[in-house]
C-alpha cells in the first residue's frame, strides 16, 4: 500500500499534515501529524544544589512558567550548538560542560518532536542574548526550592519535570 498524506499547514517551526499509515496490527489508519525539527532543554547547574531557571511568558496559554532553558534546533545546527545557543539566548550563561543525558518525545500521539536534554555545568555568566518574541526572567532554585515548586502545583512545564527527574531533582 502507498503511503499519502495532506499538508494542512507549513509554518516557521512546523508543519501540519495527515498521513495513512498501515499500523502494525495490519489496521490501516489516518493519523494527524505535527512534524517539528527537534529541540535541545538545558539543566544549568550552578553548584551541586542550585539551578538556573527561566520564568517565561507563553501567549499560547497566557501564563508565566517556570522552565529550565530550551529551544529548537536550527537547520543543520549540532544538538549541542542548540544547547550551548539556548542557554546563553535565555540566561545568559555559558557553559564549559556540557554532557548529553537523554531524549524525550513530549507528544507522540501526534508529533514528530524530540526533545534532547544536556546538563550544563562550570557556567559563566556572558550576557543575556534574548530574542524578541521571549519574555523572561532569570531566576536560580535550590533542589528544595523545586521541590517545594512542583508539590504546590506551580512548577507544571512538561519537558522541565522530565529534565529535572533525569537529574534526580524529582
Amino acid at each position: 500500500m502507498g503511503r499519502s498524506s495532506s499538508c494542512y499547514f507549513k509554518g516557521r517551526l512546523l508543519k501540519v499534515y495527515t498521513k495513512r499509515v498501515r499500523l502494525p496490527n495490519g489496521f490501516v489508519a489516518d493519523i494527524d501529524v505535527v512534524k517539528h525539527i527537534g529541540a535541545v532543554l538545558v539543566v544549568p547547574f550552578l553548584s551541586k544544589d542550585k539551578v538556573v531557571f527561566i520564568r517565561q511568558y507563553r501567549p499560547v496559554i497566557k501564563e508565566y512558567l517556570y522552565e529550565l532553558p530550551a529551544g529548537t534546533l536550527s537547520k543543520k545546527e549540532s544538538l549541542v550548538n542548540c544547547a550551548q545557543r539556548e542557554l546563553v539566548e535565555e540566561t545568559g550563561f555559558s557553559a564549559k560542560m556540557i554532557k548529553h543525558l537523554g531524549a524525550i518525545v513530549p507528544v507522540p500521539g501526534y508529533s514528530t518532536e524530540k526533545i534532547e536534554i544536556f546538563k550544563a555545568e562550570k557556567l559563566t555568566k556572558v550576557g543575556r542574548q534574548s530574542e524578541k518574541d521571549e519574555v523572561i526572567e532569570v531566576t536560580v532554585f535550590t533542589s528544595a526550592e523545586v521541590k517545594k515548586l512542583f508539590r504546590l502545583g506551580q512548577l507544571v512545564d512538561a519537558k522541565t519535570i522530565c529534565a529535572l527527574a533525569k537529574v534526580g531533582w524529582l
